[in-house]
């Protein structure tokens, strides 16, 4: 993958271009951005300079590292058990899906690598097998004489035994060796790796840089190019997904609908509040991905019915396919209540990241929204 295949992301290019050609270049380095904005295929494009900017043979070396089979480039991201690999799930184990993953999908999430080794149920570690296999890696000596490097894909996804099997290794790499972390959320990052890496910070992709690759690189006319920038909110992944007409939407919708009208229904009704609880279970028996995705899908449609309801329209690109009225939703969504849905659901989402009873947590946020969709607006 070359650098003018990323979309966007100029100065940054510039930033790493530079700096290695002046022979600056930092032995670990963290890649900070959200879904969607390039940090993965940013990496392996740096990866490519390094390893090939400097060989004897540049032609043969892109060959290379554009099938992700460079001796000399390594990879490390987030695996679980699955059908094929049964125990002591690492890496190398899925060398063959990751390679056809990044050819699909670069700009890809988690859940989609994970949907994509039929496993979304389940969450992705890098665990201390992974951490072993790292070392055994980079103690060899560079096959072709010139950097190797290892890119850590979703390092927040590093347990502690294996970020304390790997500091020694990324404080004091061998000659020529370079770690490039990258993290959706660097506050999950222990602060022993953190302090050992030279951060850089993606932003978001502009909606311009979106709507011109959707154009040049799938065909979409400029009016639909320009509707899907908007609403991509700077996540290129989620504009192909939206350009797909991915169905999880359709299914969000659906849940969101039934807990929003349920929650409303369900104040000092015991009745109502066991829907609810039935709700919760569903749900519940989804994994913790998906639970994850749908929360933050609840989250944005919060936000677009807040706006909805402050007359910003022009920012309001959700639109229903089940024909649930946001219009008529947006008046139970305003400052009053606002801060404290965004506040419950983020802090369930925390909780089923670090493996809370499912359950129990949705149910304690459908009980709190029940009383924040009754609540009034102060007035002013």
């Amino acid at each position: 993958m070359l650098f003018n295949q990323i979309i966007g992301q100029e100065h940054i290019k510039k930033h790493l271009i530079k700096s290695a050609e002046n022979g600056r270049i930092p032995h670990a380095q963290l890649f900070v951005g959200k879904e969607g904005c390039g940090t993965l295929p940013m990496a392996i494009a740096y990866a490519q300079f390094l390893l090939c900017n400097f060989s004897d043979n540049v032609d043969a070396c892109n060959l290379k590292c554009n099938k992700l089979q460079h001796p000399d480039l390594h990879f490390a991201f987030p695996v679980t058990t699955n059908d094929s690999v049964k125990k002591h799930a690492v890496s190398n184990l899925f060398l063959e899906d990751w390679r056809e993953f990044i050819a699909t999908q670069p700009y890809g999430s988690l859940f989609n690598w994970l949907q994509h080794i039929g496993v979304e149920n389940k969450q992705g570690l890098i665990g201390v097998d992974e951490a072993e296999d790292i070392v055994k890696k980079l103690k060899l000596k560079s096959y072709e004489g010139g950097f190797k490097v290892m890119i850590i894909w979703m390092a927040e996804k590093m347990n502690i035994a294996a970020a304390n099997k790997l500091l020694k290794l990324i404080e004091e790499p061998p000659q020529k060796t370079v770690f490039l972390l990258i993290t959706e959320n660097e506050e999950q990052i222990i602060n022993t790796i953190k302090s050992r890496c030279q951060a850089l910070h993606f932003p978001a992709l502009s909606e311009q840089d979106i709507a011109n690759t959707l154009v040049v690189n799938h065909q979409v006319d400029d009016n639909e190019a320009s509707k899907i920038s908007q609403q991509a909110e700077g996540n290129f992944n989620k504009a192909i997904h939206l350009l797909q007409n991915d169905g999880n939407d359709l299914v969000f919708e659906e849940w969101f609908v039934t807990w929003v009208r349920t929650a409303f229904r369900a104040k000092g009704n015991a009745a109502v509040v066991q829907e609810l609880i039935g709700w919760s279970e569903a749900i519940a028996k989804t994994g913790r991905e998906t639970q994850k995705r749908f929360l933050n899908y609840c989250l944005q449609f919060f936000r677009q019915a807040l706006l909805l309801n402050y007359k910003s329209d022009q920012l309001v690109f959700m639109k229903t396919k089940s024909g649930f009225n946001i219009a008529k939703f947006a008046p139970f969504v305003h400052s009053g209540n606002i801060l404290e849905i965004e506040k419950e659901i983020s802090e369930a989402m925390y909780h089923i990241e670090r493996n809370g009873n499912a359950k129990i947590i949705l149910l304690d946020l459908s009980m709190k929204l029940t009383r924040f969709l009754h609540k009034k607006e102060a007035k002013v």
